[in-house]
């Protein structure tokens, strides 16, 4: 044992040094991921497929009499990398949006009886804003409205679900044509990879993007352009009167693809839009 306890002292010292004879520089730890604020979510840096190449080869679509076909304005499904960034885990609330307004003097929605929510609604997704103030809600807590990418992402996750709970469409899991709100982050089973909620159903959700079409896209829309803004993720609200149950429900749940794009003019303030925020992470 003697004998050999020099030659291990050796190697020890030896890996402390590099082949030139000098010593080792040891590497730093790496960062640790910065914590999100709270009531947001992490999304990591990465790349993730945006879009689909699905086609209604069924004309499915057309038989039910909608005006765009299902799936072209979300052709074709391509690559894009995004910097991680934090994404609020649900709507922006009555309650948080009343908060901006006393601290702010910004107008209050239109069907607020003064600056104060509606009693009772005040975990209730916030409606009835316009785009242009819930990007100054965002802008007054260090943020924005997500780009359709970014909310994509936070829905889909990097394996190119169809939902973010999964492939196919699960009513229970999402607040989807029942006539009324619900408070934020109540309903089970509809989160995305990510731990997001409410990403479909409750509000339509603004984002920051004009609706434009995709790079090497062939849908041809006279909406494309810088007059509208693109909403995300379906609402509360039902999408007409279909007396066959499954033509209801195939629009349901077509409309809530996390692939789907719907838009408005920016100054519009309906009933069943709401937003929620993203920031940038350290």
């Amino acid at each position: 044992m003697r004998r050999r306890l020099p030659l291990l002292i050796g190697l020890l010292l030896l890996g402390a040094c590099d082949p030139m004879g000098g010593a080792l520089q040891r590497k730093p730890p790496l960062a640790a991921a910065a914590a999100a604020p709270e009531g947001m979510v992490r999304i990591p840096a990465g790349p993730f497929t945006m879009g689909t190449d699905e086609e209604d080869v069924d004309g499915r679509g057309a038989e039910l009499g909608l005006m765009v076909p299902w799936f072209d304005t979300a052709h074709p499904a391509h690559p894009v990398d995004l910097a991680a960034y934090f994404i609020d885990a649900t709507e922006v609330t009555n309650g948080a949006y009343g908060a901006f307004v006393a601290a702010t003097g910004h107008q209050p929605p239109p069907h607020w009886q003064g600056p104060a929510p509606p009693q009772g609604l005040e975990t209730h997704p916030v409606t009835h804003v316009s785009w242009h103030d819930a990007e100054s809600y965002c802008n007054g807590r260090g943020g924005t409205l997500p780009t359709e990418a970014q909310w994509e992402k936070a829905a889909r996750g990097t394996d190119g679900r169809a939902y973010p709970w999964g492939s196919t469409y699960t009513h229970d899991a999402a607040n989807v044509a029942r006539g009324h709100t619900l408070p934020v982050g109540s309903v089970a089973g509809g989160d995305s990879p990510y731990g997001v909620k409410d990403l479909i159903g409750n509000v339509w959700e603004w984002t920051a993007d004009w609706y434009q079409p995709y790079p090497g896209g062939t849908y041809q829309d006279d909406r494309f352009g810088t007059t509208v803004k693109v909403l995300r993720g379906n609402s509360w609200a039902s999408v007409g009167h279909y007396p066959d149950q499954r033509d209801f429900m195939d629009i349901v749940a077509n409309n809530s693809r996390a692939t789907y794009r719907l838009f408005l003019d920016p100054a519009g303030r309906l009933n069943d839009v709401g937003f929620r925020c993203v920031q940038p992470t350290p």
